[in-house]
């Protein structure tokens, strides 16, 4: 079985890199597969691969049921983007 999560990109890093954030845990992902990714989108990881950027919506929506049925640490949903 394969999962991909939605993380979102906190820092652009050297090439085509970036770091990560999920539930506290940082991590450095690739972005060779993904265009015209900034600080804030969210984005399906897998791998260590960025596949695409999601909706922050739909992101965040994601992240609040992972949360509900005690799989992201906490029942709050994450904080918006600002």
């Amino acid at each position: 079985m394969c999962l991909a999560l939605p993380a979102r990109v906190v820092e652009l890093t050297d090439g085509d890199n970036a770091i990560v954030e999920l539930g506290g845990v940082r991590k450095q992902v690739s972005l060779a597969l993904v265009e015209g990714i900034v600080v804030g989108d969210y984005v399906i990881v897998h791998v260590g691969f960025a596949l695409t950027r999601l909706d922050p919506t739909e992101a965040e929506q994601t992240l609040k049921t992972f949360a509900e049925a005690g799989l992201g640490g906490t029942a709050s949903p994450v904080p918006a983007l600002t």
